[in-house]
């Protein structure tokens, strides 16, 4: 495990060490706590825009699903004729 120290600004510390009494955890762990949830969010986020680049290049491909047919796949749902999804 590595050591790395910060300079915590005057306004995170004290919430900071109200949050670690009250949770009864050392400040340590919530400080590891939300940079894993922050670098979390973005691994997300960058899968996100990953996925949205590829949507647009499909969308000017014109490699898409036209709209009528995934209305129509929805419109199917949960009833004794369900359709599979439609297809480019």
């Amino acid at each position: 495990m590595g050591v790395t120290s910060i300079r915590l600004q005057a306004d995170i510390e004290k919430p900071l060490e109200i949050l670690s009494k009250k949770l009864d955890r050392s400040k340590n762990y919530i400080i590891n706590q939300a940079i894993k949830e922050f670098l979390e969010r973005r691994l997300i986020a960058e899968e996100r825009w990953s996925d949205t680049l590829v949507a647009l290049e499909s969308v000017k491909n014109e490699s898409v699903v036209k709209e009528v047919e995934v209305v129509d796949w929805l419109k199917s749902w949960g009833s004794d004729n369900e359709q599979s999804p439609p297809k480019i």
